[in-house]
């Protein structure tokens, strides 16, 4: 079969590979019919680099069509439509019980000290081989995909496999009051839903922030107050604007939808690069151990949130060296929740939404439909930011 395989640092290529096949009672084979281009495989693409192989096989964001089942798995049969969420998970272990997939008992990463595994996503989760190819083999499959029905395009329900649930949580977690104030740091594909789900929920106002003019329009167009970084020589011009529009406090809460990659941070940025330029067998320890993230976000987010708020992080951070503003985000008394998403914890409560009137406006998400031939343009286009490019699906 063909799928995109890591090679290096900006390098991705589409390469002839095995074709999966059932190798555990509970696994199950899907044909791939569509795929999300996600953020956090940017993070692969340009920082991530100590932890991959070449080979590695890339994507977490896929939905298809089951080919076939091991004999464990009953509530799955070939030609059943699918989506397969990003984490690997049991569904029947205390964690699962809990609502908690992503630290799953029965499929934790323990040689690296990890949570679940993902699809596509590194040695610290796995090298479970993703979901930009034309098939995909799926562990633990009598819990993890969820059938969806036949007859609308795949656009109304692939982002239950990471984007919807992933947004869903960092509102959750951010415990906007109704009528309340939250701001959106950051208009990709999650910071974009997100503002969304808090408009659907019942937030008074939502502040969007970003610096691509795509990214803002989208945003304004779906009723949120936008705040252009570009016109503002720093961060705390930023935060003197939003406090002035909520009372002089501040929102009630911020959600961090950026993580490691954000704007500014140039020394971490060096640090990032440099690392990744690095040999692997040099580069891999080192991350482990010092690794840092650009925090301009976080950091932002801290100063931002009104006292007694909460900041709900959803962007990824990988760093095990970063510093934090203690003493502020205690006097502050902030509220800080994160996590990856636990996708089937959320995935009842929001098919509901994917009805005909598409509140979340799903149908239209995707600025981008490419064959995956194309995919390593396509990661070129994400990560410049060009062509208007906020979420891409790949189409076997």
């Amino acid at each position: 079969m063909k799928a995109l395989t890591w090679q290096g640092k900006r390098d991705v290529r589409v390469e002839e590979v095995p074709d999966p096949r059932i190798e555990e009672p509970t696994d199950a084979v899907i044909r791939v019919t569509s795929s999300g281009l996600c953020g956090s495989d940017l993070h692969l693409y340009e920082v991530l680099t100590p932890f991959m192989t070449p080979g590695d096989i890339l994507g977490h964001e896929p939905m298809g069509i089951v080919e076939e089942v091991g004999p464990e798995v009953t509530g799955l049969k070939p030609g059943d439509r699918v989506v397969v969420p990003f984490q690997i998970a049991c569904g029947h272990c205390y964690m699962c019980d809990n609502g908690l997939p992503t630290q799953c008992e029965t499929t934790q990463v323990t040689g690296e000290g990890m949570g679940a595994p993902l699809f596509g996503y590194t040695r610290l989760y796995g090298a479970v081989p993703g979901g930009q190819a034309e098939y995909l083999r799926v562990p633990q499959a009598q819990y993890g995909p969820i059938k969806v029905p036949e007859g609308p395009a795949d656009d109304r329900f692939v982002y239950l496999s990471d984007v919807l649930p992933t947004a869903w949580q960092a509102v959750a977690y951010a415990e906007v009051p109704k009528g309340g104030t939250v701001a959106v740091l950051g208009l990709g594909p999650i910071g974009d839903m997100a503002c969304r789900i808090a408009l659907l929920q019942g937030a008074g106002r939502v502040f969007g922030v970003d610096l691509v003019p795509e990214r803002l329009r989208r945003a304004r167009e779906r009723g949120v107050e936008t705040f252009d970084l570009r016109a503002f020589d720093n961060e705390k011009e930023l935060v003197a604007a939003m406090q002035e529009e909520t009372g002089g406090r501040g929102p009630d809460a911020v959600i961090d939808a950026v993580g490691t990659e954000a704007h500014g941070g140039t020394v971490a940025k060096l640090v990032q690069q440099t690392a990744a330029l690095m040999p692997r067998s040099l580069s891999g320890p080192l991350a482990e151990r010092f690794s840092v993230d650009r925090l301009s976000a976080l950091y932002t987010a801290i100063d931002l949130v009104r006292r007694g708020g909460t900041i709900s992080l959803s962007g990824v951070y990988g760093g095990m060296a970063d510093p934090m503003p203690l003493l502020t985000m205690f006097d502050k008394q902030i509220q800080l929740r994160m996590g990856q998403a636990n996708v089937r914890r959320w995935s009842d409560e929001i098919i509901p939404h994917l009805t005909d009137d598409d509140p979340l406006g799903v149908d239209d998400f995707a600025t981008h439909r490419v064959p995956l031939a194309e995919a390593p343009r396509a990661y070129e286009m994400f990560q410049k930011k060009q062509d208007g490019a906020v979420k891409i699906l790949m189409k076997p």
